[in-house]
């Protein structure tokens, strides 16, 4: 590999574009979190994998944030510790994010049956591999200050590694461009599986009357499945294209755009994926905002009921053409 190119840096509003990025993330992967812990009827599999995808994503964010904070010029303590939890954070979002890909293709595609024995595969390797990659690269000093090359401020490989490139790959590259091979593959099949299954169960349609009302839910499902890899390489592309010029000792890598881009796609994952799984899912989205709803309601009408010392709720208005909670089947599916 040619000698390192001179440090890049990281301007006061770059930083700014990509602090507001990661904050966005922490949101997003704190709501995916409290969603999981409110509602136990949303506990699917699928959704249980969501929700380690989103705890490492959470790790992720706020690891990044510190190291676009501090903007970190030279190896120091904070910055080994900064650079293994984002290290360790961003391989095992790489690993879920394959996993719950693994998971719909098995499920679906291959129709064979799965149980804790395969959560355990996942958790091992997703957190296993991770964490051993992580503390080898530690042990060995491989982690530090990267003069901001392949990151946006924050430490990963250390600049001055004799076998640098190796490590970088280890420590993420290889994982995500792996990511970027496995993830369109597993979701063209599955959904190349699903178009066949629509197409037996076409010549029922006829005469099944509620068949066109399921076609719009089942659409925003197959668009829904598409985006999962889409956004993953949009977001992620710009990592290993830089990644790619500093291989190239090209100055290039030091393009404003490219360290934003580079930046934002970095940190934004678990705000994307918070607007896939939570904002743009009807059943979670219904529930988010009744809850809000509902909230806001009891806040503005709580002074106006008071009895035996105690706040309650006010009684619904009770009308006998109207279902009373008792009778009424919650909207709520598996998906």
């Amino acid at each position: 590999m040619p000698g390192p190119l001179p440090p890049t840096e990281v301007y006061a509003s770059e930083r700014v574009v990509v602090l507001v990025s990661c904050v966005l993330s922490f949101l997003g992967s704190s709501l995916l979190v409290c969603t999981h812990a409110l509602w136990p009827e949303l506990r699917t599999r699928p959704r249980q994998l969501l929700l380690y995808l989103s705890l490492a994503d959470l790790l992720s964010a706020l690891s990044y944030f510190y190291g676009v904070l501090q903007d970190f010029d030279r190896t120091s303590w904070d910055c080994v510790l900064q650079g293994a939890l984002s290290t360790f954070s961003n391989t095992s979002s790489f690993f879920w994010t394959m996993a719950i890909a693994l998971y719909l293709y098995i499920t679906i595609v291959r129709g064979s049956p799965t149980g804790t024995g395969l959560l355990c595969c996942f958790h091992v390797v997703s957190w296993g591999v991770p964490l051993g990659i992580t503390v080898a690269a530690v042990a060995l000093k491989k982690i530090g200050y990267d003069a901001s090359n392949v990151s946006v401020g924050w430490c990963w490989v250390n600049l001055d590694a004799e076998d640098r490139v190796l490590w970088m790959l280890l420590t993420g590259k290889v994982w995500e461009i792996l990511a970027y091979v496995t993830l369109p593959v597993l979701y063209v099949l599955i959904k190349k599986h699903i178009n066949r299954a629509h197409a037996a169960l076409s010549e029922y349609r006829p005469i099944l009357s509620r068949a066109p009302a399921f076609q719009p839910r089942t659409s925003i499902a197959d668009k829904k499945l598409i985006l999962i890899p889409v956004i993953f390489i949009i977001l992620r592309i710009w990592s290993t294209v830089r990644f790619i010029l500093t291989l190239c000792n090209s100055p290039a890598v030091q393009n404003s755009v490219l360290v934003v881009l580079h930046g934002i796609g970095n940190t934004f994952q678990g705000g994307a994926n918070c607007i896939m799984f939570v904002l743009c899912t009807r059943v979670v989205r219904t529930r988010l905002f009744s809850s809000i709803c509902c909230c806001h309601y009891d806040e503005l009408d709580w002074p106006l009921q008071r009895s035996n010392n105690h706040w309650q709720c006010p009684e619904p208005h009770k009308n006998k053409d109207v279902p009373g909670p008792e009778r009424t089947k919650p909207l709520l599916s598996s998906t």
